[in-house]
């Protein structure tokens, strides 16, 4: 039976440019997913489009000498490309700044405002007299009210660490023009999420999602707080009300209505002005959005409670697959440090696909993960060339040269055949299943596992003895069939992770239209026709050679601005004996929620269940960590029987064990264990 799936991908931020973290996170992940349900013939409509207002843009288009317009212009473009190079088939990719986007966020405000859920409250801010405007905690620099450094930034001292809001700055000035600020008083619109806790609490409670998003969920809730929506700006989606002159709405806010204005546009390309009511209108539509980590708060309960306070009944999201961070060789991606991978040199000596499959053979779906060099390298020439491209190489020619170039005819299959025929389709339910949960690693693994079946059985049936003898040439016609029924499931199931290649394989088995037009389960069922013309078989994958990898790993080294600290370790405490050792008491415990104490850089407020009870832990752990919703659900170690102590007006009941490194903390971490378990 036909679905309509509704899917959205995390507008990507027109500010820079993608690398191909962002492209593990959300897009490739989105993307299968798309190409897989459509495959099963299903309605499927896959929306996304640049997110370009916002005061960093403001900022990096003031320093770049542009106009914020003419800055979502070129990285609009830039990232859209990426999307096409990377065969991302977005059915509409469109833009926050298309005229239509602005009157479907202001209705969005004006329901929520008229529904009573938006009040206004007076505020003081910073205040350019030189510019004439109210100034964001990006344009301000000042003295830090913590250390005296003279050069911190608006929320945020880069000498001490301090966190504090821009007010408290000394001396602040603006970053644009460097005259001094005053306080002034400004109005700004503030949205009760309190008051949506009650629908959110029961809401969240029918999702099964993935841990880390069910857990952050439902602890930010919890917590939930009014929260301004509002900016002194000119650069953004005005608020409709006559005493709001000069404010805009904050870029959080009119992001994710985004999906609904792009769809809306997608319906008026089309000439269908209500198409898009068929989808964000149908309580039947099954909506999947995916994101990256960093995107849960406001995904998962701050646009489904917006949702919530409508007059028209949107449809809220159904699914929430969203993936750790995927890092470059150990580090985070950074334009600015040259730790990055140039994309024109990369497409110009690599595919598309290739890329598409090392991300979901390694997609970070329940922890980071990396992309390095020397994997990719193993990925294109063990599996792509060793067992994908070596299975499909070496039947088709077998099968040019031995069966006339067509597929030959079966009789009398052996039962070695049936159980090779059996395990295809065994292994292509497995491999639908892993793509219908969002398991992008598993697929790959599983296709993998089909190819290799493929030529184990090849190998053991041995086709190029059989074909010697008259007397068993119908034997070696039975095995060349059933090598060539598994190309075809092979290039069914990999369709959706390489799309290119499997559509070269499906024209190399004879077929006339094309494999995106295919239904999933009629491919699967319906054999090939015997007597059809097999094409001239082509290479689909070439060798990497150590040599390119060698020049790629020295040319990241080289683009690297800045070097490695050297590693230093800290001198041995004095000696104790193991009857100190034994008076700690060591714990397993599970991160609920987690949230950052104020003022502070380093210090988080961790809810903790050491098995018979829940806790409130400090942990100086936060510095380097940017994404601290990566830390619920984890299990850890903690020192259960430390005396409570206050640090920064919070109790905390325990101590976190860290190793501390050059970058930050790594936190030990369980997998079997249970909260309370005692380690020793």
């Amino acid at each position: 039976m036909q679905q309509k799936i509704l899917i959205t991908a995390a507008l990507p931020y027109a500010n820079g440019p993608l690398h191909f973290g962002h492209i593990a996170g959300a897009y490739l992940p989105a993307d299968c997913y798309a190409r897989f349900k459509r495959l099963q013939g299903n309605d499927v409509l896959y929306i996304c489009g640049s997110d370009e207002y916002g005061v960093a843009i403001t900022l990096s288009a003031d320093m770049a000498g542009r106009t914020p317009k003419e800055h979502v212009d070129i990285f609009h473009e830039v990232n859209k490309n990426f999307f096409t190079k990377l065969q991302i088939s977005f059915d509409h990719y469109s833009r926050t700044t298309w005229p239509g986007h602005v009157a479907v966020v202001q209705e969005f405000f004006l329901d929520l405002h008229k529904n009573g859920y938006i009040e206004e409250k007076l505020c003081h801010q910073l205040y350019s007299e030189q510019d004439k405007r109210f100034l964001a905690d990006r344009y301000v620099q000042g003295t830090c009210p913590k250390c005296g450094y003279d050069k911190a930034r608006g929320d945020e001292c880069p000498s001490c660490g301090a966190s504090y809001e821009a007010t408290d700055l000394l001396h602040p000035k603006s970053k644009i023009s460097g005259s001094s600020l005053i306080l002034k008083d400004t109005v700004h619109w503030f949205l009760r999420f309190d008051r949506f806790k009650e629908k959110l609490s029961e809401w969240i409670q029918t999702k099964h999602w993935k841990a880390n998003v069910e857990h952050f969920a439902k602890a930010y809730i919890d917590d939930l707080k009014p929260r301004a929506i509002t900016r002194d700006s000119d650069w953004g989606v005005p608020v409709p009300l006559k005493e709001a002159e000069g404010k805009v709405l904050y870029v959080w806010f009119d992001a994710p209505i985004g999906y609904i204005s792009a769809t809306k546009e997608w319906a008026e390309k089309r000439a269908s002005k209500d198409a898009w009511k068929d989808y964000w209108l149908d309580p039947k539509t099954k909506l999947v959005q995916f994101i990256g980590k960093d995107n849960i708060p406001f995904h998962a309960v701050f646009f489904p409670a917006m949702v919530m306070g409508q007059s028209q009944p949107y449809k809220l999201v159904d699914d929430l697959p969203a993936n750790e961070f995927y890092n470059l060789e150990g580090k985070q991606f950074s334009k600015s440090e040259g730790w990055y991978i140039d994309l024109e040199s990369f497409f110009s000596e690599y595919t598309a696909d290739q890329i598409r499959y090392t991300i979901a053979a390694n997609a970070p779906e329940t922890q980071d993960a990396e992309f390095t060099w020397k994997d990719f390298q193993s990925r294109c020439n063990a599996e792509l060339l060793g067992k994908f491209g070596n299975l499909v190489n070496r039947v088709l020619v077998f099968a040019q040269q031995q069966c006339a170039g067509k597929v030959p005819p079966q009789q009398d299959l052996q039962e070695v055949d049936h159980a090779f025929v059996q395990k295809i389709h065994t292994l292509a339910a497995l491999i639908s299943e892993a793509y219908d949960h969002y398991h992008l690693r598993k697929a790959s693994q599983l296709v993998m596992e089909l190819a290799q079946a493929g030529n184990m059985y090849f190998d053991s049936k041995k086709p190029w003895t059989a074909a010697k003898d008259p007397k068993t040439q119908p034997d070696m016609q039975n095995t060349i069939g059933c090598c060539l029924e598994c190309i075809k499931v092979l290039a069914l199931t990999s369709a959706p992770i390489i799309p290119s290649t499997s559509e070269k394989v499906w024209k190399m088995l004879g077929f006339t239209s094309s494999l995106s037009s295919q239904k999933w389960d009629r491919a699967l069922t319906h054999s090939l026709v015997e007597g059809t013309l097999l094409p001239a078989p082509e290479i689909l994958f070439r060798k990497i050679e150590d040599l390119q990898i060698q020049a790629e790993m020295a040319k990241l080294q080289k683009m690297s601005v800045k070097e490695e600290k050297q590693h230093v370790i800290a001198p041995l405490k004095d000696s104790i004996n193991i009857d100190d050792v034994r008076k700690m008491d060591l714990r397993v415990a599970t991160i609920l929620s987690v949230e950052r104490v104020a003022k502070s850089k380093k210090l988080l407020k961790l809810s903790v269940d050491v098995g018979f009870e829940k806790r409130t832990i400090v942990a100086g752990i936060g510095e380097h960590l940017s994404s601290i919703e990566s830390l619920v659900g984890k299990k850890i170690l903690v020192v259960a029987n430390l005396l409570p102590a206050t640090l920064m007006g919070v109790e905390s009941q325990g101590m976190v064990l860290a190793a501390k490194g050059a970058k930050g903390f790594e936190l030990p971490l369980f997998v079997e264990s249970a909260p309370g378990d005692q380690v020793s």
